[in-house]
């Protein structure tokens, strides 16, 4: 479709800016002007492609076309780059990557942080739920993902990163009142735990595994991968955490393994748009060689 290249900018503008009065300011021109440019696309579009609701969102063909204009941007930008290598006006290429919340706190900043200096990239991070970075995929929000999903999305190519390892652990004062130093599965379904969120089923696939145990307890919800590391540590609950947060507080005695032989393997994909980039390229090297460093093999 003839989208005009100033209005493909002003669409992912508006997205990520989240209002029209934002967009405006970050573009230079004014509100109206936003309003004007997305009223266009919509009829060359011949559909509504944003929700004018704060902050907007886009409709299901405003997804497609969002995908488009950030692709046909990233090819822009790096034939941009590539043009002026070496000078020093070069521009920076923008690259929003979804990935999960351990995956962010344990291992994926020191892989994105590999590639050399002169990649010229900056980065957008959406910290998503492993099972969901997908839906970023789908909508054009995000270049590439970590995900838990092995199917491609459509557009996209899939590779293996590796397994995240999670243990199950407490502290021992947690361990003395609630288990009396016994990991029973029946103790620990009624047991206090920490969940990530409410979307968190970690600890539930672990007490499923164990015979007889069905969870049953109250629940502590912490949001954040490194205060829920820290609230298990300080014994609100049990809790299934990843290997590089506990490995060496269980070796210090600070934390109980409940079942050392039995840990928790989540695998993990790297799902990138399928397209030629310079830029996407090598940002997909540096997390695929991260991931084989710092992941257990699938």
């Amino acid at each position: 479709m003839p989208f005009q290249f100033d209005h493909l900018r002003t669409l992912t503008t508006l997205v990520d800016e989240g209002t029209f009065d934002a967009a405006a300011r970050r573009l230079h021109v004014t509100a109206s002007a936003v309003s004007q440019r997305v009223r266009a696309m919509e009829q060359t579009a011949g559909r509504v492609l944003v929700q004018r609701t704060n902050p907007v969102r886009t409709t299901a063909a405003g997804d497609v076309v969002l995908r488009y204009a950030r692709q046909v941007l990233l090819l822009d930008e790096d034939a941009s780059a590539e043009l002026r290598l070496g000078e020093r006006e070069r521009g920076r290429v923008s690259v929003p990557l979804a990935v999960n919340a351990d995956s962010l706190a344990t291992w994926f900043l020191e892989a994105l942080a590999d590639p050399p200096a002169d990649l010229g990239a900056v980065f957008e991070i959406h910290r998503e739920d492993e099972e969901h970075t997908t839906s970023l995929l789908r909508s054009g929000a995000v270049m590439a993902a970590v995900t838990s999903t092995p199917e491609a999305v459509q557009g996209c190519t899939v590779a293996g990163l590796g397994a995240m390892r999670y243990h199950a652990v407490c502290s021992p004062g947690f361990d003395r009142e609630h288990l009396g130093g016994r990991a029973d599965p029946e103790l620990l379904a009624r047991a206090p735990v920490v969940n990530f969120d409410r979307r968190d089923d970690l600890q539930d696939r672990f007490l499923r595994e164990s015979p007889g145990g069905e969870p049953c307890g109250p629940r502590h919800y912490v949001p954040a991968s490194e205060d829920f590391a820290r609230a298990v540590l300080l014994g609100f609950g049990w809790g299934v955490v990843p290997e590089p947060q506990c490995s060496e507080h269980i070796a210090s005695g600070r934390l109980v393994a409940l079942a050392p032989d039995r840990p928790v393997d989540v695998r993990l994909y790297w799902q990138r748009w399928n397209l030629r980039s310079p830029v996407l390229d090598r940002v997909s090297e540096a997390v695929r060689a991260g991931a084989a460093e710092r992941l257990h093999p699938l």
